[in-house]
Parts: C-alpha cells; sequence; structure tokens
C-alpha cells in the first residue's frame, strides 16, 4: 500500500509524505533487480548474460534498493501530482526518511508552484516615476548647456529604473526550492569554469574577496531578483493581454538569415516565442 500527505508550507511550496509498505517494495525489487542485470559482467559471462543466481551474490541490496528509489518513486510522484491537482515548476527534492528491511519506507518530497503575483497599482506608480524623471531632464538656463541624450541611453534609463521599481513595489515571494537549484547550478558552473583556468574555488574567490558564504548570499539575491522579475513580466503579460502572433513569429524567422539558425528556431519556436513575449512587455513598460 501506497499513502501520502500533503502539507502546504510557505512561499508556495508543498511537502509531500510518502509511505510505501515493505509488500511494494518487495513486489518492485525484482523488476529493479532486472535493471542492473542486464547492465552486470562478471568474468566468463557477456554483460547482461550472468545467471541470476549468480548475480545475485555480488549485487549489493543496496544497489538494488537504489535502483527501485529511481524507477518506483517518480511514479508514484506523478500520480499524486495529478491527484492533488498540483503544477510543479522544478524538479522536486527527494529525500529518503527512513528505508529498513521489512519496514514501512518514507519518502519526503518537496515541490514548488508558481508564485503568486501581486502587482497592485503597478502602472500608476510606474508612471509617477516615469514622471519624475522627465522633471529631472528639464533644461535650466544658465545652468547646462541643453545635451541631447541618446534615445537607445534614455530608452535603457527608463526601462532599468521601470524594473527596480517593480523589484521594489510588487509582492512576489520565490519558493526556496526554486532559488536552491539555480544555486546549485551556478556553483557547479563557477567550479567548471575555475578549473578549465587552472584555479581552485578558494584561490578564486581570495581574488574576489570573497568568501563562499558571501558568495552564495550574493548569488541567492541575484537569483531571487531574477526569478521575481521573470514571474512579474509573466503576470504583467497576462494581464495586459500581451500575446506572440503570428506574424511576430515570421518575423523572426525572415530576418535570421542562416539556414541553420533558421531551422533551430523553428524547432525551439516555443522558445523564441517566449523570448519574444518578454521583449513585447518590456517595450509595453517603457511606452507607458
Amino acid at each position: 500500500m501506497i499513502k501520502h500527505t500533503l502539507k502546504k508550507l510557505p512561499k508556495n511550496t508543498h511537502e509531500i509524505l510518502i509511505d510505501i509498505t515493505w509488500d511494494e517494495i518487495e513486489k518492485e525489487y525484482k523488476t529493479a533487480f532486472d535493471v542492473i542485470l542486464a547492465e552486470f559482467s562478471f568474468e566468463g559471462f557477456r554483460k547482461g548474460k550472468v545467471p541470476p543466481s549468480l548475480a545475485e551474490k555480488h549485487i549489493a541490496k543496496d544497489q538494488v534498493y537504489n535502483q527501485l528509489i529511481r524507477t518506483m518513486l517518480p511514479r508514484i510522484y506523478e500520480e499524486i501530482i495529478k491527484k492533488e491537482g498540483l503544477k510543479p515548476i522544478v524538479s522536486p527534492k527527494i529525500d529518503l526518511v527512513t528505508a529498513k528491511e521489512k519496514e514501512t519506507w518514507q519518502v519526503k518530497a518537496t515541490l514548488a508552484e508558481k508564485p503568486e503575483v501581486e502587482l497592485g497599482e503597478y502602472k500608476k506608480k510606474l508612471l509617477e516615476a516615469k514622471a519624475n524623471m522627465k522633471k529631472d531632464d528639464i533644461w535650466v538656463p544658465g545652468k547646462d548647456e541643453a545635451k541631447k541624450e541618446d534615445p537607445n541611453v534614455k530608452k535603457d534609463k527608463i526601462l532599468n529604473e521601470a524594473l527596480s521599481l517593480l523589484l521594489k513595489e510588487v509582492k512576489c515571494e520565490i519558493p526556496p526550492l526554486l532559488v536552491e537549484s539555480e544555486l546549485n547550478r551556478k556553483l557547479t558552473q563557477l567550479l567548471d569554469d575555475v578549473q578549465k583556468i587552472g584555479l581552485t574555488v578558494d584561490s578564486y574567490l581570495q581574488s574576489k574577496s570573497l568568501t563562499m558564504d558571501r558568495l552564495k548570499e550574493q548569488y541567492t539575491r541575484e537569483i531571487t531578483d531574477m526569478y521575481k522579475l521573470e514571474f512579474i513580466l509573466l503576470d504583467i503579460a497576462d494581464k495586459e493581454k500581451i500575446e506572440v502572433t503570428d506574424a511576430d513569429m515570421n518575423k523572426l524567422f525572415t530576418n535570421l538569415k542562416d539556414d541553420k539558425e533558421k531551422e533551430s528556431a523553428k524547432t525551439n519556436a516555443y522558445f523564441y516565442a517566449s523570448v519574444l513575449r518578454k521583449q513585447k512587455t518590456l517595450d509595453f513598460l517603457i511606452s507607458l
């Protein structure tokens, strides 16, 4: 028998405790063993041709149990989130709470859903901020010669001001699991990068006058702001009914001159459509 309990945590995070009785574990044991057996090799036998009775003496039970969890748990997890109507936005964090022979096993799955965004009167605040920016741009005779600002510089200035204001004023709590996942990815990437140039992480941190704790804090702030902006922009696009049309996509494909790049764009149309929608949302903010 498989049972579960669902607990809602802050920031659109959920915790699922899954109890798997020993009879269910036994049912899955042979399947997991057969998966390992298919790749097992032993002196005098080709891979996958070792007799099960011989393989049992050389394949550790822990190895079979690990395989069992890898094959069994995804199926159980999918069934649970479907039953509970959950929509995770990142892979779950899995913790094996208890796993003793002839006893019920317990697994904890922590998952995160899309955070709620409270836009409030965001347009009113953006318009007020833009009005203040215009006041600052007023030329005062006798003070300075009027300087014509580059349109692109002005556009970037308006956009940066708008994004900073959205980060400050809009409420959107990012699930810790989402931040943790991206933090681990960035730290792994950092390790790879510094090793390629012949440094250790410690020597890199010293060169930047950082400690690992301070670096993690810096990354965490950057990641949190990045995700917060992403979800805010998505919510604004939904609220203002900003969509990517077929004409937008056709224009994109037409502007790509390289055939391989064009084919790649068509294959990954969903990704390119999401990028275009984000750009249209940014243009909307600038135009307010």
